[in-house]
């Protein structure tokens, strides 16, 4: 992938986030991850040159979560210093300094032990429960998203948020790489009043990126409408991520494999590689897939037809 440089001083104000699998690492882990390659062996932050578009990534879609089991110990440290979680996002607003993270975070485990995927809608924040939806708000352009906090970061005293790559570009601070923005945690029963019903019900469910759309499934018929020749249903695929890392699409296919013992397959489009886990022969088998997912860590797949 052709990628093209970040300048050296958003380099280093985006090297802060803590991009790291479970809690947000104490100061000696940081440097043992510098020191094991990876994210940590690129001496900046890059994004591609010829993204994906992201212009119609759609907002995160607020909804009730439980906490992450991963990223929301009381208090952490990172480089010396110790940061506290807050007990709950009630009434947070602030307004700070946003960045943005991308290529050198793509495809690794963030810090509630989701993966990072710079074209959805997701951001680092130091204080917020995992997750928290939140609205950010260009103070400058007056641009306005919506995204969900998985991720811890940033570890600079003059920022208040660390953006993904595609948050970034619809807030039109990805050339300067930052920008002054007002942060509000959305009250989600609230969100869940004024725009659950015309949602048509999505607000329940995740929000996927524009590149995988959910597909629809369709009614199950009864046994009396389905004739003797009706055809088979398609194959379907629990996607878990849509990545555009060939090497991380492979590295969390293996990593799938093992943990769930059943077949994964990765497709390619547009420069995005989905991981998907199938066929599943029948609706039955999803359930239970799904579940096994979410205790490796996964909340967020959702059903595609082989025809996609």
């Amino acid at each position: 992938m052709m990628l093209r440089w970040l300048p050296i001083a958003l380099a280093l104000s985006l090297a802060g986030c803590a991009g790291g699998g479970g809690p947000a690492p104490s100061d000696s882990g940081q440097a043992a991850g510098a020191s094991s390659g990876g994210r940590y062996a690129m001496s900046g932050d890059a994004y591609p040159e010829e993204p994906p578009d992201v212009s119609r990534v759609p907002d995160a879609v607020p909804r009730h979560e439980p906490r992450s089991r991963g990223g929301n110990r009381a208090s952490y440290e990172v480089w010396g210093k110790t940061y506290h979680v807050l007990p709950d996002a009630s009434g947070y607003v602030r307004q700070g300094t946003a960045s943005w993270y991308g290529e050198k975070f793509h495809g690794y485990a963030t810090s509630n032990g989701e993966i990072y995927d710079m074209y959805k809608m997701s951001a680092a924040h130091r204080s917020l429960p995992l997750p928290t939806f939140a609205r950010v708000t260009s103070l400058d352009n007056g641009r306005s998203v919506i995204v969900r906090v998985n991720d811890r970061g940033p570890f600079h005293s003059e920022r208040e948020i660390d953006l993904s790559y595609a948050a970034a570009a619809r807030l039109d601070i990805l050339d300067a790489g930052t920008g002054r923005v007002r942060v509000e945690a959305i009250d989600v029963d609230r969100w869940l009043a004024e725009n659950g019903t015309r949602q048509g019900g999505a607000a329940s469910r995740p929000s996927p990126s524009a590149a995988a759309p959910v597909v629809a499934q369709p009614a199950t018929p009864s046994r009396a409408e389905v004739a003797p020749s009706a055809p088979q249903p398609a194959p379907r695929y629990l996607q878990v991520a849509a990545l555009g890392s060939a090497d991380s699409a492979h590295a969390l296919r293996a990593r799938l494999q093992r943990e769930l013992d059943r077949p994964v397959r990765i497709t390619q489009a547009a420069g995005t590689h989905r991981v998907q886990v199938g066929p599943l022969a029948s609706g039955d088998a999803v359930a239970p897939v799904q579940e096994a997912l979410r205790r490796a860590g996964f909340r967020e797949s959702f059903i595609v037809k082989e025809a996609e």
